[in-house]
């Protein structure tokens, strides 16, 4: 048997991470071994993944985080990374065959182009880094023959349904949305939501960030960005349906009106796995279909008039250029104003619309410039009053 491929899992203390660790964890060293973890600040439970997991380093990005895992190693052979430098240096390590790039927002970005400029296979489940740098990420893997994985469970799904087609043979891909947490209500019954409401999924536990973009659907706004570059469609092949029961995944119709989904119990570690052993399946810890039971499933229509933010990744996916940037910068700054009691559920939109309608329009941006539009979108956003 081949020597196990070595991951870097860069986020390994958020939802995503910890299921990937599921995943090596049952894989037990036959295929893949965790080399490298990495976290922001959560540096007790990145020392726990690490004395059970044994990687060669652990990096945290927060300096007194770092700090205080400073003789919490001594007797193991993990060496301590810190900063954004520490894990720019551990993707691009000629040891690393994979990396997970699960870190939450705009930050993932750099650790993302760096793994892709060292020739990395990236299991990408950052949706943000195609949003803000579709194009140039896109371009960099292809430049640099760097596989781009796609690990959200509706790219993953519509990643092995184009298995069954040629891409000039796809006539459109659907995304479904579970709808989140508040599916059915009217904008009247939305103006008083408080941040617990909006953090009770009634799937997925995820972490605090993408559980309200999924209560918001911008989630799902952001997700069609990802999944124009990701398989390079053009806008007016993307659509979405709501689907509660969040089995299917996504599907991909093809010209001849075949349509071809993906089914399997909402667990990431599917997903998770097949990006990590594409083309190979393999055994997987996450559970199976009961086909003995009574199953229906049910697909509506997104109410976009309610929900607004789904038309603003339309939007973005049709301008593109620096609106990506704008768009995922506004949105984490109105999130968190959210989640510390500052404005409104409902004005979430309306400060990204606001971000949107006031930035400076790049339609070839640079790095630079994205890091640019960034900081002034989320600016934008902290002086914005509803």
């Amino acid at each position: 048997m081949a020597d196990p491929q070595n991951v870097v899992i860069l986020g390994s203390t958020g939802s995503i991470g910890r299921s990937a660790l599921s995943v090596l964890e049952h894989d037990n060293r036959r295929r893949l071994r965790a080399l490298g973890l990495a976290a922001r600040s959560s540096w007790e439970e990145l020392i726990e993944q690490a004395r059970r997991h044994q990687p060669r380093w652990v990096a945290l990005t927060d300096p007194e985080a770092a700090a205080r895992v400073d003789g919490q190693l001594r007797g193991t052979s993990v060496e301590l990374l810190a900063g954004r430098d520490g894990l720019v240096r551990m993707v691009q390590e000629p040891a690393v065959d994979k990396v997970v790039s699960a870190i939450v927002g705009a930050a993932g970005l750099e650790s993302t182009w760096a793994a892709l400029e060292a020739g990395k296979a990236v299991a990408l489940a950052n949706k943000e880094t195609l949003v803000v740098g579709g194009p140039l990420i896109t371009e960099l893997a292809r430049e640099r023959n760097a596989p781009l994985l796609p690990v959200d469970s509706e790219h993953s799904a519509i990643f092995q349904c184009l298995q069954s087609g040629q891409p000039r043979e796809v006539r459109r891909v659907i995304l479904t949305s579970s709808g989140g947490p508040f599916r059915g209500k009217s904008r009247r019954e939305l103006e008083g939501v408080t941040p617990e409401q909006a953090l009770r999924h009634p799937t997925w536990r995820m972490g605090p960030k993408i559980t309200i973009d999924s209560a918001t659907l911008m989630n799902k706004a952001l997700e069609v960005i990802e999944a124009r570059w990701l398989f390079d469609l053009r806008p007016e092949q993307i659509e979405v349906v709501v689907h509660p029961e969040s089995i299917v995944h996504s599907m991909v119709e093809f010209v001849d009106g075949s349509v071809v989904a993906q089914l399997s119990p909402p667990d990431m570690r599917l997903p998770i796995q097949y990006a990590l052993t594409y083309p190979d399946r393999l055994d997987c810890p996450s559970p199976r279909f009961d086909l003995t039971r009574s199953l229906a499933l049910h697909f509506h229509p997104p109410d976009r008039e309610t929900f607004p933010c789904l038309d603003l990744g339309f939007e973005v996916m049709r301008r593109g250029g620096t609106a990506g940037a704008a768009l995922n910068a506004a949105n984490e700054a109105a999130v968190q104003r959210f989640l510390d009691g500052q404005i409104a559920f409902l004005d979430i939109p309306r400060a990204c619309r606001a971000a949107l309608d006031h930035h400076e329009f790049d339609p070839r941006p640079s790095l630079a410039t994205l890091d640019a539009v960034d900081r002034r979108a989320r600016q934008e956003v902290a002086r914005w009053a509803p």
